[in-house]
């Protein structure tokens, strides 16, 4: 992650063991006393390059509607699908035809690094029964009983390519995407907020009992959010500490992101003030649904987005050293090229405009942030070239690579691959040792 070293120095340190979640087992930490650094930290702490996996998982119309033919009125939400005919067969067939072997190829090619999996709290019960009693998903365990043994393949497919992990998990509002087509009671039902901790316990010791059934152990899991896109509530930042300290008793190493509900000083401020917990916040940047965007061309999207001056990269550059400061981060968890379509008028040349648009978002993410994540993957009616990544890419609008080139061979240069693996020693803090000039050759 991005200039994370006084988090990193502390991971030197041998780690306490996993408290169990379960009163019945206890598993050991992913964190060993082993040399530093280890692949895991290479995964959780390197800058995350990453898309959505959207509709995967959680359900949403307008990116894959095959799902839905034979959902239950208003068939907008996962409830609306599990109370629909054929629930069972329909899901199961969605999940394992969306994301396949070749898609998990492509984005590997792409140089992306890491996903991120939007799951509800009900795709856990095939792990955990007790995560549905008293909600509105009680009666549909048979529904998603399948769904755990997907994720957790799901993340080991991910790590024969080189892809790390950030599980997403739970909603608070009233988009169907929440899961259901119903009002949030989250703040105001208390049962549903230790309900919620209980659920982020229970899916944080399962996984990590999961990476650990390997030999040797999945080091791909790169964090859990607590919350996805949280409303702003008076209780939220205590219900936060209330989190953290239930997952860190499960896991102390594991990074926990959290939802900036848009505000996003006062949570920096929280997470380097009375919070004091190493955590990422999770920003999402659209510029395509309020009445100011629609009215702004893609010209002026991209030049205030570039201008250092202007307010978004101002506070990308505020929040993101203030964050350093404390040994946190920022990333933007979802963002995408999309644009109302006032935002294009008089444009002549739209993917050129687009372009511009997306690479502008891609250098100020790379500035400031520990990562992004590009919403979505793809969408199941092709040539959204806004929100489909696939789409883009294969438009150009989207780089068709990004992050580091593949390595290619070098010509026979022994000082520069001198320098290369001084330059690598340096920054592993390895003892300097002689060095015979060679040549990569991947």
């Amino acid at each position: 992650m991005h200039k994370l070293s006084k988090f990193l120095k502390q991971q030197m340190h041998p780690q306490p063991q996993l408290q169990a979640a379960q009163p019945q087992t206890s598993a050991p930490s992913l964190s060993q006393d082993m040399a530093f650094p280890t692949e895991l930290d290479f995964y959780r702490y390197r800058k995350q390059r990453g898309i959505n996996l959207g509709s995967w998982f959680v359900l949403e119309r307008w990116i894959a509607d095959s799902p839905f033919r034979l959902a239950a009125a208003p068939g907008q939400s996962d409830l609306d699908v599990a109370r629909g005919a054929n629930a069972q067969a329909v899901l199961e067939q969605h999940w394992d035809t969306w994301i396949t072997e070749d898609d998990w190829a492509w984005i590997a090619q792409r140089g992306i690094n890491t996903v991120r999996l939007p799951i509800g709290y009900y795709h856990i019960c095939g792990a955990d029964p007790s995560v549905l009693p008293g909600t509105d998903f009680a009666e549909y365990a048979h529904v998603f009983a399948g769904a755990w043994d997907r994720i957790t393949k799901a993340i080991a497919t991910a790590h024969r390519y080189g892809l790390g992990v950030l599980i997403a998990p739970g909603k608070q509002n009233a988009d169907p995407h929440s899961g259901t087509s119903s009002s949030p009671t989250f703040f105001t039902n208390p049962y549903n907020m230790s309900h919620t901790i209980h659920v982020l316990s229970a899916l944080l010791w399962h996984l990590t009992a999961f990476a650990r059934s390997h030999n040797p152990p999945l080091p791909n899991l790169v964090g859990i959010e607590l919350l996805n896109e949280p409303h702003h509530h008076e209780t939220l930042q205590t219900w936060y500490l209330d989190a953290f300290r239930a997952l860190r008793a499960v896991d102390p190493t594991i990074p926990l992101y959290i939802g900036d509900v848009w505000m996003t000083d006062q949570y920096a401020d929280f997470l380097s003030g009375a919070a004091r917990e190493f955590a990422v916040i999770d920003h999402h940047l659209y510029r395509c649904f309020t009445q100011q965007d629609i009215s702004t061309s893609v010209i002026e999207h991209t030049r205030v987005l570039s201008d250092p001056n202007e307010w978004t990269p101002q506070m990308f550059a505020r929040v993101a050293q203030k964050l350093e400061g404390s040994g946190c981060a920022i990333i933007v968890g979802e963002w995408s090229g999309g644009l109302n379509p006032g935002s294009l008028q008089g444009i002549g040349n739209e993917d050129q405009a687009r372009r511009q648009y997306i690479e502008a978002q891609l250098r100020l993410f790379d500035r400031w942030c520990a990562g992004w994540f590009f919403w979505t993957y793809k969408k199941e009616q092709k040539g959204d070239k806004g929100w489909s990544f696939r789409d883009a890419v294969e438009a150009g609008v989207f780089p068709g690579r990004v992050g580091l080139s593949p390595r290619r061979p070098f010509t026979d240069d022994p000082e520069r691959t001198i320098r290369r693996d001084q330059a690598r020693n340096a920054a592993l803090g390895m003892i300097p040792k002689p060095l015979e000039p060679r040549r990569l050759t991947e």
